[in-house]
């Protein structure tokens, strides 16, 4: 069984306990299921910002732990006011040490939210606007064309946007009308192994209304002047900035190297 299996099969289980411990209806009866959602298309198309998605996120099964000292909200308030596009929270606790708790305290930022978790059931979908999610991801390795635009579909009716993550030829086919953004990973969630090259591969397959997402093993400017000449409006960085001592500088400093360039 690889590491996708295993996070999938621990997933099913997290999901069946999280249904018994809070209903839909609850879910739909916290404050911030009603706000309105941001939309991280409009963001990443947004030329004054820099396109990056940044990540808080403090573990993952190939690094161990990554940073188990800087809080959600020194993290992504940095990640806001220094011109960030979008932000994603890993909210997946038994493999990357995240919370749905981290998800509601960037809230506290004007700027679209990822939920970055392997989702396979439609109260996950609830779960992510109860708690604050502007976005959710999909991704196809874990699911069938038609499992995804299912989940894509009850998202959209909850007024979110969705981020579709592939990582090669094969997956191209669960692209959909629902999808807003697809997102080349290019770490294969199958062994971690990490190509950067598989996103200027995928992009010329990407249909161009929808907004490409390079993800994973961006972690220096160049790559970036690279993929946008390519086409990609958004570049995904998780653990760049979170292994750094300070990721607020970190972020800082990445972005004024890049807006030099």
């Amino acid at each position: 069984m690889n590491i996708l299996d295993r996070i999938i099969a621990h997933k099913q289980i997290e999901v069946a306990e999280a249904k018994a411990l809070k209903s839909v209806a609850e879910l739909e009866a916290m404050p911030l299921f009603a706000k309105p959602c941001l939309s991280l298309k409009k963001f990443l198309l947004d030329e004054t910002k820099t396109g990056i998605i940044a990540e808080y996120k403090r573990q993952s099964p190939s690094k161990g732990v990554i940073n188990s000292t800087s809080t959600v909200e020194e993290v992504t308030k940095a990640y806001t006011q220094n011109g960030a596009s979008g932000i994603s929270i890993l909210t997946d606790n038994h493999f990357f040490g995240g919370t749905l708790l981290d998800l509601e305290a960037a809230t506290i930022n004007q700027i679209p939210l990822l939920r970055k978790d392997f989702m396979i059931d439609e109260y996950q979908l609830v779960e992510a606007k109860a708690y604050g999610a502007s976005v959710i991801l999909l991704i196809a390795a874990c699911l069938s064309p038609e499992r995804t635009k299912e989940l894509a579909n009850a998202a959209k009716n909850l007024g979110l946007e969705v981020l579709l993550e592939i990582h090669n030829d094969e997956e191209l086919g669960h692209i959909c009308d629902e999808v807003d953004l697809v997102g080349v990973n290019n770490r294969n969630l199958k062994d971690f192994v990490v190509n950067v090259e598989a996103s200027a591969q995928l992009i010329k397959a990407i249909p161009t209304n929808k907004v490409a997402v390079a993800e994973s093993g961006i972690n220096n400017t160049d790559t970036i002047v690279f993929l946008r000449k390519a086409g990609f409006k958004g570049f995904l960085i998780g653990e760049h900035f979170m292994k750094q001592a300070d990721p607020t500088i970190a972020f800082a400093d990445f972005v004024t190297e890049l807006r030099a360039k």
